[in-house]
């Protein structure tokens, strides 16, 4: 449970001259599923058994239970299925034998991505419905209405009804969203597919604009408005 990349590589080569033969080293990282069946032929190699687990659930996990995406052979699999039963919501819901080594992580980012594109609409949405300010609205009791009947109800509108019911302005809140890799891997993978993914690429994309990496171009399409229509150019402060 480690951060992808370098850290979990690290750690993996420090701790594997200390295992036994069959023993299971489980991947939970957020780790792109290609560098996981890399790292899996490694340690399998040296005769210990990998599982890579995509594991969805953030800071609620301990009290929700966690939804783990897990990839491996079938004997390894077995060996800790007590172990994900008792991580799970329940023993027999919220995780999944997914498949092979990397089809684990592979369903975890894909999870990822879904989650980017759900939480773009939700953010909109409530964007809209703030920015129609003769109707007043409530946008706390608005939340809290969907969270029941409606077809967007989900564990996503539920939180966002309670940082509403907390504070609807936000003004506290800087305008930066920070993306962990997996959309990104996830759009790059429907390239690859040549899936169409246009809703999770377009949602990772405004996570990059609010990083300010789309302040140039803007920059320059002010400027260009300027040039051809003389349209003001407002100054930095």
């Amino acid at each position: 449970m480690l951060p992808a990349g370098e850290v979990t590589q690290s750690h993996i080569d420090s701790i594997l001259p200390l295992l036994s033969k069959n023993d299971i080293l489980i991947n939970g990282a957020n780790a792109f599923y290609e560098d996981s069946i890399a790292q899996s032929q490694k340690v399998e190699a040296a005769g210990i058994r990998y599982i890579d687990a995509g594991v969805s659930g953030g800071i609620w996990g301990l009290q929700e239970g966690y939804a783990l995406m897990v990839g491996g052979s079938r004997e390894a699999v077995a060996q800790v299925t007590p172990f994900l039963e008792a991580l799970a919501p329940a023993a027999d819901k919220g995780w999944l034998h997914c498949g092979p080594v990397g089809s684990g992580h592979f369903v975890k980012m894909a999870h990822n991505g879904i989650e980017y594109g759900m939480m773009q609409a939700l953010a909109e949405g409530f964007a809209i419905l703030q920015g129609k300010t003769e109707f007043g609205l409530d946008l706390a009791k608005v939340a809290e209405m969907w969270r029941y009947g409606s077809v967007v109800r989900s564990w996503l509108l539920d939180l966002t009804a309670d940082t509403l019911t907390k504070d609807q302005v936000l003004a506290s809140i800087a305008p930066i969203v920070a993306d962990s890799g997996e959309g990104l891997w996830t759009a790059q993978t429907a390239l690859a597919l040549k899936i169409p993914a246009p809703v999770i690429t377009l949602a990772l994309q405004m996570r990059w604009a609010s990083q300010g990496r789309d302040d140039y171009a803007a920059r320059l399409l002010a400027m260009m408005r300027n040039e051809f229509g003389g349209h003001a150019v407002q100054q930095e402060a």
